[in-house]
């Protein structure tokens, strides 16, 4: 191992996923898989290659340049839609490459127009409406003014799309806010509809809602954290499970964090380890260091909390989480030494840790720690 560690990315696991959201969407919606966030933390590099091998032919990103790293990755140019921001400079190469993009206020569906006109090339757009998450999106005052801006310039633009953004389909308390966004939507289809507009795809579905609302499946769906193995929230699995006589969990957590144990020694009793005074030693204690810190993506608030995994054996953090380095308690483990194998998220022997166990020990959504583990940790794909 030549870096500090590594992830690996399991291909069979992937694939037991892939088939599980296929029998929840159906063959009539479009699969978006969504990558933001460098793939969940997965990295993009490593991520679309193996998606693509598992026959994925649409990508959801972000920003322009998650774009440009799908586009690089990307071996069978698949299907690229752009969620959120755009570099100024980068609206004619997306256009020139019929990149897809959100449009929801009136400069971009402007500027969409004005370069389509330059380049002689139609600008693919999915309109995004304003259902009542309160972010991005045109407001219901402003469509009259739209549909009249895309009936004069309908050979200039490729209308892919319409959507919204559900707001919390993963907890049970947005029920009465997201039925609403529903209701309007739907009714906004109508009427976008009537006015002669015809959209190739019709999308609001995450993984929470496919999960939680399969009526709005339409067709296509962007999902994101269900294909690495992960559900949206507790809530959502328990949901789910309810309904089924096999409890078991269907998902398999596709990623594996790695690294080895950097150096040994012992700390009397009454000893303080690691930075200030948050651990003392209450007996005669062996401790590890291992060369993973808050730096690399592990939590400095899993300090004298967090859990690894070394020779089989769960071995609790002790002391504070540094920048590029933490201690374990290896007391227990009298064979553990420089080199061996140290699992932070994945599996050894018969157990497991797992990033909802991060999440519930730091206060931190499984997004949020997937996506902070360090791009600069190589990803491996492996069988």
């Amino acid at each position: 191992m030549n870096r500090n560690s590594y992830i690996e990315i399991s291909k069979s696991a992937y694939h037991k996923n892939l088939a599980f959201i296929k029998k929840l969407i159906g063959d009539q919606s479009l699969f978006s898989s969504v990558v933001k966030g460098n793939a969940y933390g997965h990295g993009i590099e490593s991520f679309i290659p193996l998606a693509e091998s598992a026959g994925v032919r649409h990508f959801s990103v972000f920003d322009s340049h998650e774009a440009l790293r799908v586009k690089k990755a990307s071996k069978d140019d698949p299907g690229l839609m752009i969620m959120g921001w755009i570099a100024p400079d980068s609206f004619e190469w997306i256009i020139q490459s019929g990149i897809e993009f959100f449009v929801f206020d009136f400069e971009r569906l402007k500027i969409a127009v004005e370069l389509a006109k330059k380049l002689r090339k139609k600008a693919r757009i999915h309109l995004e409406i304003e259902t009542g998450m309160n972010r991005t999106g045109f407001q219901e005052i402003m469509f009259r003014d739209v549909f009249q801006l895309l009936e004069r310039n309908q050979a200039f633009i490729e209308l892919m799309g319409i959507c919204t953004h559900l707001a919390g389909a993963e907890n049970i308390a947005n029920h009465y806010r997201l039925m609403k966004q529903i209701r309007f939507f739907n009714e906004f289809i109508r009427d976008f509809r009537n006015h002669g507009f015809s959209p190739r795809y019709i999308h609001a579905a995450c993984s929470a809602g496919v999960i939680n609302y399969p009526e709005i499946k339409y067709n296509m769906v962007r999902i994101g954290i269900l294909q690495y193995g992960f559900w949206p929230s507790r809530e959502t699995l328990v949901q789910y499970i309810g309904k089924k006589t096999d409890r078991n969990d269907p998902l398999h957590r596709i990623i594996q964090w790695k690294t080895e144990i950097m150096d040994t020694k012992w700390v009397g009793t009454g000893e303080f380890i690691g930075y200030g005074t948050s651990y003392m030693a209450e007996q005669d204690t062996r401790i590890a260091s291992i060369p993973v810190g808050y730096a690399h993506g592990y939590s400095r608030s899993l300090s004298n909390t967090g859990r690894v995994l070394v020779n089989g054996q769960r071995m609790g953090v002790i002391g504070m989480v540094n920048m590029n380095m933490m201690v374990i308690d290896i007391t227990s483990i009298p064979g553990a030494k420089t080199g061996d194998e140290v699992v932070i998220i994945g599996n050894q022997g018969d157990l497991s840790v797992s990033v909802a166990s991060f999440s519930e020990l730091s206060n931190q959504l499984n997004y949020e720690m997937l996506t902070r583990i360090s791009s600069d940790i190589p990803r491996k794909i492996i069988e």
